[in-house]
């Protein structure tokens, strides 16, 4: 089962503008093959199924661990997709539902993505940067643990070198933060999966890394990642589960040449987390109704009889 946590992974800040040209790029980072769905659906359908998973429990830990992390990673960048399309935060939902007969959104149709407001109300959805659908295809379990694991290691690749080009491609801070958190927590599961994979077959894997070869002190919004140790730790996710992966992720092994130097270490639990930001009601879009008011007095109430 999943535990659920209403923060973000991470603090996002807030964008300067809308930008919904830039949420589009992101949602490659969500919905493109080596997004967060797909490695959000390769590690969990790779844990439901993992074969023999007392006898192998480090390597299923290890999967099993990544799978909710990767969670956490859907919800960060369908927040920070949809921040980059609704703009800078603000407290003040729309005083009401103003002329819509005056084509309040014609800006809209020139976008890249317009089924991201006129479909998803400004957020995100389960697709690329070009608007199409995120697939099972990009799947892979078939139960053998080295397929899987080499499997995982070129996803984690593959996204890190998405992950570059979408940032190359991104002004907005909101947009960089994501990527540069990503960047940092890509390498770690990269460097994983890796390990895992020295540890069944004997090969040094790991010093294929970093792949794509570029160090991480080169992107700015890795840094504050890197100086707190983010890329030496794995979390369990789980207040009592999944610590033996420390099996792999540590027994002296330490980080990637090129970054801060330390040994590997587990944290029990998850990172601290940062704020979820809140998106304005927009009456004139029916978000999240015509006429709000009714419901934010229902709301209201219900929320007074709860304390």
């Amino acid at each position: 089962m999943f535990l659920r946590i209403d923060k973000l992974q991470v603090d996002l800040p807030a964008p300067k503008r809308p930008d919904p040209n830039a949420g589009a790029a992101l949602q490659e980072l969500l919905g493109g093959k080596y997004g967060e769905m797909s490695t959000l659906g390769n590690y969990m359908f790779q844990s439901f199924n993992f074969r023999s998973k007392s006898k192998l429990r480090p390597f299923y830990s290890l999967v099993a661990s990544i799978t909710a992390e990767e969670l956490g990673h859907v919800e960060l960048v369908s927040n920070g997709v949809a921040m980059l399309n609704n703009g800078p935060d603000s407290d003040a939902d729309e005083a009401d539902g103003g002329d819509i007969s005056d084509a309040p959104f014609e800006d809209m149709k020139d976008i890249r993505l317009a089924a991201a407001f006129l479909s998803g109300a400004g957020g995100a959805m389960p697709v690329n940067s070009n608007g199409q659908s995120w697939n099972n295809d990009f799947i892979t379990t078939t139960g053998n643990v080295v397929i899987d694991l080499l499997h995982n290691f070129h996803l984690e690749c593959g996204a890190r070198l998405h992950k570059l080009r979408v940032y190359e491609t991104l002004t907005d801070p909101t947009g960089r933060e994501v990527c540069g958190y990503l960047l940092v927590r890509g390498s770690v599961h990269a460097h994983a999966y890796a390990l895992a994979l020295k540890k069944i077959t004997g090969v040094d894997i790991e010093k294929m890394l970093p792949c794509p070869n570029i160090n991480l002190d080169r992107i700015p919004e890795s840094q504050k990642y890197l100086a707190e140790g983010s890329h030496r730790r794995l979390y369990t996710f789980s207040p009592d589960d999944y610590r033996d992966m420390a099996g792999i992720w540590g027994n002296g092994e330490t980080a990637l040449p090129g970054d801060p130097p330390g040994e590997l270490e587990i944290v029990e639990g998850m990172p601290e987390g940062g704020k979820i930001h809140q998106l304005t009601g927009i009456p004139s879009a029916f978000t999240p109704d015509y006429a709000p008011e009714e419901m934010f007095e229902i709301a209201t109430k219900l929320y007074q009889a709860s304390r």
